[in-house]
């Protein structure tokens, strides 16, 4: 049997995930690949921390150089996460003709284009499949097994932590806050959550699925970014009541050869696939022009599940390594220039409204909805006897732009309190 020598920069959550499947699916892995893989060394900060998974101390460094001039090391596994030092780790090990396997995100979103450059001029390989959705093979799925389809769009539940906290929100009427304090008890929250509740973890996973659906490479400043702190316990029985549930959605669509990308909470209608994904996994739902909807389910994050991503991409590796390249290339579906602004996006809006409750309210906001061509679908108004009062509104498919005049508008009438949230509404077939 050959054997394949391979070093783990990080031994964080998912250096321990690759760490123990490799452990413990040993014989399957050696079948599968034809190999004896052999961890020989990993990059870690402290060799002396304590650790709850038995890793020989010997194979531990804290000397990256020890891994990029090591000839015998073949294949690098950048788990550290970030773009630095990940980034020039990454060239490092390619430079030093090293195939590359990474499930950094915000590193391919940001430099992948650098990254894809210099694996090509190195003649290594560089795999990504962990780097979104965890162990939903996506990547695999939009570079190979879809090729044959122009991908007309993509919607996906691609953070975890999110969908937890929303499912909590809607089955146990918890609180943002309850539910993301449970969140951060589970593992599934950082301490600092920012980057999952105000949708900058899957701003960065949209950009990376719409290089390689669309074959164009999207600044991650581009895209129209929503979190879900502002979503309360009334948004989601109102939601109920409509017969939506709201998840945060990412959002990528080719709109008459014009992209449309955008990451926000989304009511969704309840009969729908993505509207039954909870918990913390993922889902991404991808409409192509041949093979129609699809939808690939399974855990989003996690160690193990990560984790059997990255191990994928090295088996992958030792299958192929008669052919020095990976294939990198996103698919190309038509030559696409531009990229749609939001007000010039259409969708369904809730708009929920304190109001005073007074005589012909309801008329004068209803009145400047029409003067901006925003037709109503659905009105509820709550509370009666009292000084101020709700107004739920749901409308029809419109503009942006025509939600964003009327909101300027209807902020100027003097009974009107606050305008308390607005949510897009995606009417999906199914």
């Amino acid at each position: 049997m050959n054997k394949i020598n391979i070093a783990l920069l990080g031994l964080g959550n998912v250096g321990r995930g690759v760490w123990e499947i490799l452990q413990t699916n040993k014989e399957e892995i050696r079948e599968r690949s034809g190999y004896d893989i052999e961890v020989s060394k990993i990059l870690v900060r402290d060799i002396n921390k304590r650790r709850d998974i038995d890793v020989p101390k010997g194979i531990l460094t804290t000397e990256p150089e020890e891994i990029f001039n090591d000839e015998s090391i073949k294949i690098v596994i950048e788990v550290i996460g970030g773009v630095d030092p990940a980034k020039d780790y990454m060239i490092k090990a390619m430079q030093s003709k090293k195939h590359v396997v990474t499930a950094n995100k915000l590193a391919i979103a940001t430099c992948g284009s650098e990254l894809i450059k210099t694996a090509k001029e190195e003649e290594v390989r560089f795999c990504y499949e962990a780097s979104v959705a965890g162990g939903i093979p996506i990547i695999h799925g939009l570079n190979e097994s879809l090729t044959a389809n122009k991908i007309e769009q993509i919607m996906g539940i691609i953070n975890g932590t999110t969908n937890y906290i929303l499912t909590k929100m809607y089955l146990d009427n918890m609180s943002f806050g309850e539910a993301l304090k449970e969140a951060q008890e589970k593992g599934y929250a950082e301490a600092d959550p920012t980057s999952d509740v105000d949708g900058y973890d899957a701003v960065y996973k949209l950009s990376i699925l719409t290089y390689l659906a669309f074959g164009k490479k999207i600044s991650v400043d581009s895209i129209y970014r929503e979190g879900i702190r502002n979503i309360e316990a009334i948004d989601i029985e109102y939601a109920k009541e409509f017969g939506y549930v709201i998840k945060l959605l990412a959002i990528v669509k080719d709109v008459n050869n014009v992209l449309e990308l955008r990451v926000h909470p989304t009511m969704v209608p309840a009969r729908h696939p993505l509207a039954s994904v909870n918990d913390s996994f993922n889902a991404i739902f991808i409409k192509g022009n041949a093979v129609g909807d699809l939808m690939m389910y399974g855990r989003g994050a996690g160690d193990l599940p990560t984790g059997s991503a990255v191990v994928g991409d090295i088996i992958s590796i030792l299958r192929n390594d008669t052919d020095p390249i990976f294939k990198l290339e996103g698919s190309k579906s038509g030559n696409l220039k531009q990229i749609n602004s939001m007000e010039n996006t259409k969708s369904g809006y809730y708009i929920r409204i304190t109001v005073k409750d007074e005589p012909g309210v309801l008329g004068k906001i209803s009145t400047i909805l029409g003067q901006n061509n925003v037709s109503l679908l659905s009105v509820i108004q709550k509370g009666k006897g009292q000084e101020f009062v709700t107004l739920v509104f749901v409308t029809h498919k419109t503009l942006e732009g025509n939600i964003d005049k009327s909101i300027k508008d209807i902020n100027l009438l003097s009974s009107v309190k606050k305008i308390e949230n607005i949510i897009r509404v995606e009417k999906m077939e199914v």
